[in-house]
């Protein structure tokens, strides 16, 4: 779970990591004010099966192609990406192009977050 950029606002995605925690799942949080590279560096030294991003700031375009771009140089652009925030509806078929797997808006249910994340991970146990 990674929140990028200088927006500060987490209270959703520690709520999203716990659920995901409580589902069993081994969750790393990188805090707030994260860079995509520093991200991707994240998930490739720790061996991520998703890496989950929380964007209100409306820069989830380029944030998602700054990470995109990054995964690629570190060969791990097969690494789910799952972005969570205030995304229009408009810009939903840009970041699948950019890899993304599942979005999420303001008010989406946690279990079908969880749900979501274990399918795309390869199952419940994940």
């Amino acid at each position: 779970m990674a929140k990028p950029g200088l927006d500060g606002h987490e209270r959703g995605a520690k709520v999203v990591a716990r659920g995901l925690r409580d589902a069993g799942m081994e969750v790393i949080y990188t805090g707030i004010r994260q860079t995509p590279e520093s991200i991707a560096a994240a998930a490739l030294q720790e061996d991520l099966d998703a890496i989950c991003l929380s964007i209100l700031s409306g820069a989830h375009l380029s944030i998602c192609r700054r990470l995109a771009d990054a995964m690629a140089e570190m060969g791990i652009e097969d690494i789910p990406v799952v972005v969570g925030g205030i995304i229009p509806e408009d810009d939903t078929e840009e970041l699948r192009r950019l890899g993304v797997r599942a979005i999420f808006g303001p008010g989406s249910n946690l279990d079908d977050i969880v749900a979501a994340v274990q399918e795309i991970v390869g199952g419940a146990d994940a």
